[in-house]
């Protein structure tokens, strides 16, 4: 029987950790644009992965259930790269709720029904979740349980409730980290594993976009002011990919893993406190999903 990838989100993160993962394995390459798709592709084929592809709308119930169906039809599906999403300066807040927070626990839930005993899954988060000051215990308990389609529903996530952009990215990364833990219970109980990554700026050609735009000095100066004094690269983001994807990892899941330079504790503790992005004041925010 054959062994299914499931690489949601075909830039350049989703392809790292595929190419750590995916060999001997199927990879199905899905991404909301038939054209990243099919690049993704032909990059992996170029190098002698198994591949194909797949469009997807992870807004959309039915098109999250069609990918689950044409990859049950490929073979047994024992990964899941979860690397879609839209950030606060290409999307509305509507969409960004939508794509990130939404998409995500849709995502969460088909694939947790098909998911092998043994595989695993990872979902690329954000830093920005951890910005994101504290939620109430109800509020906490509402992003990591409530039924899908309910979600959008929530009286936190209501017109009003949400500064801008921002605020909406912040909360559905949070979202994302909470939903992962929450699923974790239930992979488990098909002896499947799920994780999530949470990466700083990481670059990517929409990341070098954003450093020459018009938010490119907020940016740059979360890069300087963070303890490594530098961005990341998708391989660095692959290489805990692969930790959580591979027996070296059994024992991990439901967990979030940091991975950003210290720009998060910098904005904690050191020069960055008061200088990164907030919601209502900055709509620049971190560019890694690409």
């Amino acid at each position: 029987m054959t062994n299914v990838i499931v690489v949601i989100g075909a830039g350049l993160i989703g392809q790292a950790i595929a190419r750590r993962v995916g060999s001997g394995n199927h990879v199905l390459l899905a991404d909301v644009r038939e054209e990243n798709a099919g690049a993704a592709a032909q990059v992996l084929a170029d190098a002698g992965f198994d591949t194909s592809t797949a469009v997807v709308d992870v807004s959309s119930r039915d098109s999250v259930h069609a990918l689950v169906e044409t990859a049950t039809g490929l073979g047994e599906v024992t990964g899941v790269i979860h690397a879609a999403g839209v950030s606060a300066s290409q999307a509305s807040v509507e969409q960004i709720l939508h794509v990130d927070l939404y998409g995500t626990a849709l995502v969460l839930e088909e694939f947790g029904r098909v998911i092998v005993a043994g595989g695993s899954a990872v979902v690329i988060s954000s830093q920005s979740g951890h910005r994101l000051p504290a939620l109430t215990a109800e509020e906490d308990r509402a992003l990591a349980t409530t039924p899908v389609d309910e979600l959008l529903a929530l009286p936190m996530l209501q017109a009003g409730r949400l500064a801008d952009g921002l605020h909406a990215y912040q909360v559905s990364k949070r979202a994302n980290v909470l939903r992962v833990q929450a699923e974790a219970v239930r992979w488990g109980e098909r002896g499947a594993r799920v994780n999530a990554i949470s990466p700083g700026i990481v670059i990517t050609p929409l990341a070098r976009d954003e450093l020459n735009g018009v938010n490119g000095a907020g940016y740059r100066r979360m890069i300087e002011l963070a303890p490594a004094g530098r961005a990341g690269t998708p391989d660095e983001i692959g290489t805990v990919g692969e930790l959580l994807m591979t027996a070296r990892g059994a024992f991990i899941t439901g967990s979030d893993i940091l991975i950003d330079g210290g720009g998060t504790a910098s904005h904690f503790y050191g020069p960055l406190a008061g200088l990164a992005p907030t919601p209502g004041t900055d709509r620049a925010e971190d560019t890694s999903a690409s």
